[in-house]
């Protein structure tokens, strides 16, 4: 079953802002890669709140559903040796502008 890590909230420009519950509450921004060259650079840089990148997101679309959602890595040194993969989702029952970061642990 999918589990949210945290919270965000799109505004007007297409950025995210929010919490993500890793080890502890932090607040996080997804903001849009400007400098994107390469289909394997991310769409979106995931910050904390002093400027540490944790991570990159990729503009995907589901095989069923042919909706546009964004796949979510996380990986810093803070988080340990493993990469943890998120996708953000709409938040259940939440306005159109808020969405959640959704994980599905699995055991290797």
């Amino acid at each position: 079953m999918a589990q949210a890590l945290g919270y965000v909230t799109k505004n007007e420009v297409g950025n995210f802002q929010g919490t993500l519950n890793l080890g502890g509450a932090s607040r996080i921004n997804i903001v849009a890669n400007d400098n994107k060259e390469t289909d394997k650079q991310p769409d979106f840089r995931i910050v904390d709140s002093r400027g540490q990148e944790l991570g990159g997101g990729w503009l995907k679309t589901g095989e069923v559903s042919g909706k546009e959602y964004i796949s979510l890595t996380f990986a810093h040194p803070t988080l340990g040796p493993r990469k943890v993969y998120a996708n953000l989702g709409q938040a259940y029952g939440k306005e159109a502008d808020e969405f959640a970061i959704l994980w599905n642990p699995q055991d290797d």
